[in-house]
């Protein structure tokens, strides 16, 4: 290989001009599609990142097994990795393409993240001890 690897092995590292935190969440989230528990766990880890609004990330195994399928997209942060996505397949019928991703492989600074899921709120309620998050 020619030139410099690192940012292809290890992406870019957070820092003041793009600060990253990966904390404990402190307290139960539940997400919900409807009144469907998705996924309920007291491990939870929050994530901040730069300006962006703080993300739950949920401990897969946490999530209904039965509601997840595997998606083929992708999406790649320079921070994080690459993530993959799982629709959410309702027994009602209905299907939501893409509404949790999760980095299987993400970079040092962010490693915490591994095994864990996160959802996007439009899709679906995440409850923060009760109070809604999205």
């Amino acid at each position: 290989m020619k030139g410099d690897t690192s940012m292809a092995l290890h992406g870019r590292n957070p820092g003041e001009d793009h600060p990253i935190t990966v904390e404990p969440t402190g307290a139960p989230v539940t997400v919900r599609v409807g009144d469907r528990v998705v996924a309920r766990t007291t491990t939870a880890l929050t994530l901040r990142e730069a300006r962006y609004r703080p993300v739950q990330y949920v401990p897969l195994a946490d999530v209904d097994p039965v509601l997840l399928r595997r998606s083929s997209s992708t999406t790649y942060c320079p921070f994080k990795g690459t993530a993959a996505y799982y629709d959410l397949d309702l027994p009602e019928g209905e299907d939501l393409a893409d509404a949790v991703w999760t980095y299987e492989r993400p970079y040092p600074g962010v490693a915490a993240i591994a095994d864990h899921v996160a959802f996007y709120p439009g899709r679906v309620r995440i409850e923060v001890e009760g109070r809604p998050e999205g």
